[in-house]
């Protein structure tokens, strides 16, 4: 197989200047380039441009996928909209890192996923752009997910302690199902670890959120208008929403739940890993055994039916013999074995093996005949 890259890098906030366009044009004459979106792929070669710095530069979202196995997400986001120190803190490994980069802070994922079935996975995208926006509104689940790609590495030592567990692990939405599939994040892991995460609220409901906009200051509300109306992206609703929590100081529920350290996951998740494979053992043996009783039960009734014209199937081996073709000589051979199970099955083995020595005898010329017969153990 030839190598395949896919770049994908994608403007959320705002829409790039003709300018701009110009300048990632200079990059790649085969890219793909619109007024928010630069997309590429590669089967020889490589992107000529560091792709850090054109997120950094000019996108919001990045996402990279090459067919041995390297998959990458990253989101920049506004410095003053996150807490960098905080999401440093969630993320201290390797495969999973934050880094501030001018007004921004870069936020990547990476992983090497194995995989039989390759898939281009040119559609995550748009699969997985949305958690920048849960993000920037305080939706951590999917940087807690990136703590537990780093366990499952073993980038943490064993008494390495957890982040504070984020509600809503044990409901993940599409989007952090696709990040669970596109990193190949281990789903016994994430079940284990969201045993202990609380349901996610309600979320702010409009009544509170129009409360809160009705005592704005004037000028706040004219320029929130304002940003609804010219700018082009999320950055406006994303400001607003981080404000509106800011100022009503939200709390999550999972502050009171005991931290586990990154060992406590990963035995946690064997233990379960082995306990599934044992289940699916029972089931498939169940399976096994009623598939074996039904395929007694249609031979034996076969069976009951061909003893009805036994003597018949004996003219038709003939007749298959007669023919001296070896899709003939197979057919004979079939029914020579249903034949023989039959007699088994009544007690007259011994004259089954009379009536073959007989026929073994009258067709000793017949070469591939008999190898057949010796191959079926006849």
């Amino acid at each position: 197989m030839s190598e395949y890259q896919y770049y994908d890098f994608k403007a959320i906030d705002r829409a790039l200047t003709k300018a701009e366009m110009t300048a990632l044009r200079s990059i790649s004459t085969r890219a793909v380039i619109t007024s928010t979106s630069f997309t590429n792929h590669y089967e020889w070669g490589d992107l000529k441009a560091d792709p850090l710095k054109l997120l950094a530069e000019y996108f919001d979202v990045f996402v990279y996928v090459a067919n041995w196995g390297t998959r990458e997400l990253c989101f920049r986001l506004p410095q003053e909209l996150v807490d960098s120190k905080q999401l440093k803190a969630m993320l201290p490994g390797k495969t999973v890192s934050v880094r501030s980069s001018g007004k921004f802070v870069i936020v990547a994922f990476e992983s090497e996923v194995e995989s039989d079935d390759w898939d281009n996975d040119a559609g995550s995208m748009g699969s997985l752009m949305s958690l920048r926006s849960d993000l920037l509104r305080g939706d951590f689940r999917c940087l807690y997910l990136g703590w537990l790609l780093c366990v499952q590495n073993e980038e943490f030592s064993g008494d390495a302690l957890e982040p504070l567990v984020p509600d809503g692990l044990r409901k993940l939405s599409a989007p952090l199902d696709s990040l669970v599939e596109f990193l190949g994040i281990d789903e016994d892991l994430v079940e284990v670890a969201a045993a202990v995460s609380a349901p996610l609220s309600a979320g702010t409901s409009r009544k509170e959120l129009a409360a809160w906009i009705r005592d704005l200051p004037g000028k706040d509300k004219d320029d929130l208008l304002v940003a609804a109306v010219s700018d082009p992206g999320e950055r406006w609703r994303n400001e607003l929403l981080h404000r509106f929590h800011h100022q009503n100081a939200l709390v999550s529920s999972y502050g009171a739940i005991p931290r586990r350290t990154a060992e406590d996951l990963l035995t946690a998740t064997r233990a379960r890993a082995d306990e599934r494979a044992r289940l699916l053992g029972i089931r498939r043996a169940a399976d096994v055994a009623r598939q074996k009783a039904k395929d007694e039960a249609d031979r034996t009734q076969y069976l009951n039916h061909l003893a009805k014209r036994e003597d018949a199937v004996w003219s038709q081996v003939a007749a298959h013999i007669q023919k001296r073709q070896p899709k003939e000589y197979d057919r004979a051979v079939i029914l020579l074995t249903d034949l023989r199970d039959l007699a088994v099955r009544r007690g007259h083995e011994s004259v089954f093996q009379s009536a073959l020595a007989k026929l073994r005898k009258t067709h000793a010329a017949k070469d591939t005949f008999l190898r057949r017969l010796t191959k079926a153990k006849l």
